[in-house]
């Protein structure tokens, strides 16, 4: 089983830039793909990017070239670079990974860009 705990969110202003940590507890090697959803309120939780074992990523269109994911597998930690926020990234955050075919989800940051 793996456990997820995110941080690093919080207020920005627009414009500005955030960077998310999601640290895994278990195996990190088993783990094959990992990736980040967002929630804005009212609306559905969405796919926001994701990096494989290999690190291999991908993006949604609506953050590619501002937001990088990243990993670190020598600290079990997966990253998410986000820069030149607008107001439409407001939502909680939440970090994924699939291991043997099993999604385990983190509890999500807050991240709020307003001015």
């Amino acid at each position: 089983q793996v456990q997820l705990v995110e941080s690093g969110g919080g207020l920005v202003q627009p414009g500005g830039s955030l960077r998310l940590s999601c640290a895994a507890s278990g195996s990190f090697f088993d783990i094959s793909i990992m990736a980040w959803y967002r929630q804005a309120p009212g609306k559905q939780r969405e796919w926001v990017a994701r990096i494989t074992s290999s690190s291999s990523t991908n993006y949604a269109d609506s953050v590619k070239g501002r937001f990088t994911i990243s990993r670190d597998n020598a600290k079990n930690t997966v990253y998410l670079q986000m820069n030149s926020l607008k107001p439409e990234d407001t939502a909680v955050y939440y970090c994924l990974a699939n291991q043997r075919g099993l999604n385990y989800w983190g509890q999500g940051t807050q991240v709020t860009v307003s001015s």
